[in-house]
């Protein structure tokens, strides 16, 4: 799936509890306070132990000054569509436009049946949904009367109004097929959990929506993908956000990059402040720039050839000097499969050159970076740069961090380095593969080094650990570096001289 590049958000999921707003609040203010984009409630309103959402959200939107509030989701059996039109455009009038709408087709229906509510199979609930958008938005829609005449919902002839402060988003909790595509055709955002989500499920149901976008005239792009959330800091990083912040941003970063999810939303249990303070002090900002980095990059497309055509195609691979730095090798060169020859007739668009020269200024970036990393590591091991001068060296560097050392440095660099590496592997090598089966073990072979260049970043973050408390680790680091330089390097020219061709000659989807 690509990167619909949508600005990205971060928020919260807070505890509905009536025993426990006080703490509720509490919560949202910190949110307000750190810098999150959104607050959220879920909605149950016959859970007798939950505060009404829509009393709770606006309590929390005049406590709160700058974050967005919303229902996560919005029980629509429940909540007659006129009335929920008013109420939300009502308090986005009274925020200055801090509302959005989550919305959801209805779940438990005995206990909507309890509240007086009508029970509706599966399909009639999709259906009163999809009559519940076109509801509400008649009545945000300046006009005269409003009419709508559907087999759940009706309007006849109802004044539209009041008017929202700014275009609310409805957002739907879809995870069905039916309602992914419905949610492609009508809605502006996506909003499914992760627990009934997983990760592994995105790409599958991002299809459904894409699809059902497309055949309605819309922009996949058109709909918003936000993603509620859970996990905790103290896992090893095997699970989905079950780890130290660098998993998150990583595999956070990932989903946007790869998945087109472009609005995080961590569920908080109540006394969850440091885990709330985490996410939106550390997590958010390593998200935000790790994705910016490949953003500005270019890195969804990519490609191309062999050297032997390099003056035809107009760009050039960078070949490999043949410099080694450590003695130790992670692979044998000599065995590396190589691809197809170019044909004769073989036709390469303006598109295709395009994507192979962006590979090349990608993996340029990389070449650049990876010298700084070395020469800020060889002065530190040669006690040619204090602390201070380190500090001001960094601080001119593309790569910001909110700690100005040498292992946040590192760090960052081997964070991009492997978000670019699963770039490819998920995006790029199986549309070649697709193209021209004849690459196959080209790819394989790439995806392997991938693995071992992963391998060796993680040598390189254990040595930083390592001089964290061993001044003398530095020589552990050093070694590190150079075998990270050697595979590296020798690992980007060949993929080069192996893709840049292909690319150029096989339509790819961006």
């Amino acid at each position: 799936m690509p990167d619909y590049g949508h600005e990205l958000e971060f928020g919260v999921f807070l505890p509905p509890a009536a025993d426990q707003f006080g703490e509720t609040l509490r919560l949202a203010r910190l949110a307000d306070d750190a810098g999150l984009d959104l607050v959220s409630l879920q909605d149950h309103p016959y859970q007798a132990q939950f505060l009404d959402t829509w009393t709770s959200l606006s309590v929390i939107a005049a406590a709160t000054e700058r974050v967005r509030v919303f229902p996560n989701v919005a029980n629509l059996p429940l909540r007659p569509p006129a009335v929920l039109a008013r109420s939300a455009a009502s308090l986005d009038i009274i925020t200055g436009g801090r509302v959005e709408l989550g919305l959801g087709a209805g779940a438990f229906w005995d206990a909507i049946v309890g509240m007086g509510g009508q029970r509706l199979s599966a399909g009639e609930s999709i259906d009163a949904l999809a009559e519940a958008i076109a509801v509400i938005r008649a009545l945000w829609t300046p006009g005269r009367g409003a009419k709508f005449e559907g087999k759940h919902y009706t309007l006849k002839g109802a004044h539209p109004g009041p008017f929202p402060a700014h275009d609310i988003g409805i957002w739907l909790g879809a995870y069905k097929p039916r309602m992914l595509r419905l949610t492609g055709r009508t809605a502006d955002g996506w909003l499914p959990s992760s627990p009934y989500a997983p990760p592994e499920q995105l790409t599958e149901m991002n299809r459904i929506i894409d699809e059902a976008a497309e055949e309605a005239g819309r922009s996949p792009s058109d709909v918003r993908r936000l993603y509620n959330v859970g996990g905790d800091f103290s896992g090893n990083g095997k699970e989905f956000l079950r780890g130290p912040v660098k998993v998150w941003v990583e595999q956070l970063a990932e989903l946007a990059l790869t998945e087109g999810m472009s609005g995080f939303v961590l569920m908080v249990d109540a006394g969850g402040d440091d885990d709330l303070r985490r996410f939106a002090e550390e997590v958010a900002p390593g998200v935000r720039e790790l994705v910016g980095q490949e953003r500005n990059l270019g890195t969804t497309t990519v490609s191309s050839p062999v050297v032997a055509v390099a003056d035809g195609l107009g760009v050039t691979p960078t070949p490999d000097d043949g410099t080694r730095l450590s003695a130790e090798r992670l692979w044998d060169e000599a065995v590396r499969p190589t691809g197809p020859a170019p044909a004769p007739d073989a036709v390469y668009t303006a598109a295709g050159r395009a994507g192979s020269q962006q590979l090349i200024d990608v993996h340029d970036h990389l070449r650049a970076e990876l010298s700084r990393v070395r020469s800020l590591v060889r002065q530190v091991a040669d006690g040619a740069l204090d602390v201070g001068a380190a500090r001001s060296e960094i601080n001119t560097m593309t790569m910001r961090q909110n700690n100005w050392t040498l292992g946040a440095y590192c760090e960052s660099y081997c964070r991009l380095v492997t978000v670019h590496h699963t770039l490819e592997d998920r995006q790029l090598y199986p549309q070649l593969r697709r193209g021209d089966a004849r690459l196959g073990p080209v790819l394989d072979r790439l995806t392997e080094e991938h693995h071992a260049i992963h391998d060796v970043l993680e040598r390189v973050d254990a040595a930083l650990v390592a001089t964290v408390s061993d001044p003398n680790g530095i020589t552990e680091l050093s070694a590190a570096v150079d075998l990270l330089t050697d595979t590296l390097l020798s690992h980007l020219s060949y993929e080069e001289r192996e893709l840049v061709e292909p690319m150029a000659r096989i339509p790819l989807r961006h």
